[in-house]
């Protein structure tokens, strides 16, 4: 039952995550990166969509959620225990905001804009995946 519980928790939650970032816009590759260009024709409106986003959860969060010894849905937490700022996450966290810096995309948005059938977004996704799993096999 527990299990069910947490997959229909878990099927709503990236249901509602992803209507949120196609209604938002933040699934437009351009809207972002007219957010970006804070020299040129600049877009704050996506920085609404993140504070608004910011004043439902940071209540949430510390009412709800951070008073919790364990999950509702499942034994545990998971969250990292590395606490350690080295080169491989400062470099991982450069190559990701070029990459959104470039295409406008990061990957929340990226799947929520499959449904939406943009071609240049399924590239962007496959190029995510293949990404990923290079990086996976050379860190093994």
């Amino acid at each position: 039952m527990t299990t069910l519980l947490f997959r229909i928790a878990s099927l709503f939650a990236g249901l509602l995550f992803g209507i949120g970032m196609v209604t938002s816009g933040m699934a437009d590759p351009q809207k972002v990166t007219s957010f970006l260009d804070i020299t040129g024709e600049w877009d704050p409106s996506l920085m609404f969509v993140m504070g608004g986003a910011l004043l439902i959860f940071m209540p949430a969060y510390f009412l709800l959620i951070k008073p919790k010894d364990k999950p509702i849905n499942a034994e545990e937490f998971c969250l990292s225990t590395n606490k350690k700022i080295d080169k491989r996450l400062v470099i991982g966290a450069a190559i990701f905001g070029l990459g959104w810096g470039i295409a406008g995309v990061c990957p929340g948005p990226a799947v929520s804009s499959l449904a939406l059938g943009n071609m240049d977004v399924m590239v962007f996704f496959i190029a995510m995946m293949a990404g990923l799993g290079i990086t996976h096999k050379m860190s093994r």
